[in-house]
């Protein structure tokens, strides 16, 4: 089970930027070798999502309250470490930025730019295709909403 932890970026310890820095760059660059800009300017305005196991960061989200990325609360950056995918972390760190977004927005209405790959996993946690598939730094995505 995970543990999980909810900061806004201000509340971030250093040590805990670095260790979401390094599990975003080991996945999205580095495993999926997609050369992007990670650091894009949005970790300030949202709130970080953080699954531990055993004090190691094993899974990741960023969530945004509505009109902050799209005109609905969202969740991106979703991330789990390689060599812990095979425990449905991913579905423990999503079900806890859903919470995150309940409790600290007040909104269960969730839009998401999704990896198209992973629709069935989406579609698992209640988030529907809207819209036309699309590239976002070369990989393709699908705007997917929970409502």
């Amino acid at each position: 089970m995970l543990e999980i932890k909810v900061k806004t970026f201000q509340e971030l310890t250093t040590q805990e930027l670095y260790d979401i820095l390094q599990i975003r760059s080991e996945v999205f660059v580095v495993e999926q070798d997609c050369v992007y800009q990670d650091i894009d300017g949005k970790d300030q305005k949202s709130l970080h999502v953080m699954g531990y196991q055993n004090e190691t960061l094993v899974a990741y989200t960023r969530v945004f309250k509505p009109g902050d990325y799209f005109k609905e609360a969202s969740i991106g950056r979703v991330v789990v470490k390689a060599s812990e995918r095979q425990h449905q972390y991913g579905y423990a760190i999503m079900k806890a930025s859903i919470e995150a977004i309940q409790h600290h927005f007040k909104t269960g209405i969730i839009k998401i730019s999704a990896q198209t790959y992973l629709k069935r996993f989406y579609n698992n946690l209640e988030f529907f295709e809207v819209g036309e598939e699309y590239l976002e730094d070369g990989i393709p995505h699908i705007g997917m909403l929970k409502t």
